[in-house]
């Protein structure tokens, strides 16, 4: 099987995500064989992304052979190497991870296995799953145990506030239920020793980029300090490159790759690895989608998917027909070919 065509385009979304500014959230890549198989993948980058792709990208794919993983991860190599005067990171690794999602996703059609069957076979059918937002009762509703809450410093009462937000989290959502803070790099060293002290009580799971990635070195002396609290991070971090680093600097206790930016499925793997020999452990940025589910199932990540959950009345837009979903506060992962997810034309 080999690739005749290659290409991104930017969805028609309605509803962009609050945290990144219009035409830089996700891109739908799409892939075409000569067998007539089409695979879906999705990327980051935005609209910058989907230029990559229909330009470079596909002006060297053209014909690259795709009957094995290990020919996909031949080409993310390819793709790697030939980007590196422009890449090596940022916008052109979010590119990369959508074309690498596709080629899994048109490999498992073409062989009419889920990803997780062509990777080796799951480990894990049924996940637990937290959700990520601030509607925690409409979250204990749905049966989930785990929420992670955003909290952004915006002065000295940030403190009762953070610890009136997890009181209420440990309360709806149970004595024995998982309760994180996303701080999106608005804290200092400091202010997170004091976050620790102050939430002791409540039993924090982890805080979630407390500094910028830029600050491996102090995240890693910072992180013995809020022990039993988890340091968390890595989101924002590329390839096996960068992760790297945040082994050398012990900067994580929990690692937490994102596949649509990272590098898509064959850098995730890579990482994974590179975890478990570092000793930490990984929670994938956004794994309760359908992507990050496939590489939870096969490897040695947590049993724990990120479902960034969104209020009770908010709209959002339904990009991919047929992702499993979460019920009781667990998914499961789907038998369809592929990743079993199109993408909903409204939006394309």
């Amino acid at each position: 099987m080999k690739i005749t065509s290659i290409s991104a385009v930017y969805p028609n979304y309605r509803h962009t995500a609050p945290s990144w500014r219009t035409h830089l959230w996700q891109i739908v890549v799409r892939v075409e064989t000569d067998t007539g198989q089409t695979g879906w993948g999705y990327g980051g980058g935005g609209k910058a992304a989907v230029e990559i792709v229909n330009g470079h990208f596909a002006e060297i794919l053209v014909g690259r052979s795709v009957n094995s993983i290990s020919d996909i991860a031949e080409t993310w190599d390819f793709l790697y190497a030939e980007s590196i005067p422009y890449g090596r990171g940022g916008v052109a690794i979010m590119a990369l991870s959508g074309v690498d999602l596709a080629l899994h996703d048109v490999l498992g059609k073409a062989e009419g296995k889920p990803v997780a069957a062509l990777l080796g076979g799951a480990n894990k059918d049924r996940m637990r799953c937290y959700a990520t937002g601030p509607d925690t009762n409409w979250y204990a509703e749905l049966g989930f145990t785990a929420q992670k809450m955003p909290h952004r410093w915006t002065g000295e009462d940030s403190i009762d506030q953070a610890v009136c937000t997890a009181e209420s989290a440990r309360d709806a959502l149970g004595p024995d239920a998982e309760v994180m803070f996303d701080v999106y790099m608005s804290w200092d060293s400091q202010i997170t020793l004091r976050m620790a002290a102050a939430l002791a009580h409540v039993g924090m799971h982890w805080f979630e980029d407390v500094l910028t990635p830029d600050d491996l070195q102090e995240l890693g002396a910072l992180k013995p300090g809020i022990r039993p609290i988890s340091m968390a991070g890595g989101e924002h971090e590329f390839t096996t490159l960068g992760f790297a680093e945040i082994a050398r600097t012990g900067a994580y206790d929990i690692w937490q790759p994102d596949i649509t930016w990272c590098g898509g499925i064959t850098a995730g793997l890579r990482i994974v690895e590179m975890a478990k020999a570092a000793g930490a452990r990984t929670v994938p940025h956004r794994g309760g989608e359908p992507w990050g589910l496939h590489l939870i199932a096969v490897s040695g990540c947590e049993d724990f998917a990120e479902l960034v959950t969104g209020t009770r009345n908010a709209e959002k837009d339904d990009l991919w027909l047929g992702a499993p979903e979460a019920e009781n506060g667990y998914i499961e992962l789907g038998d369809a070919p592929g990743f079993g997810v199109i993408p909903n034309d409204d939006l394309v």
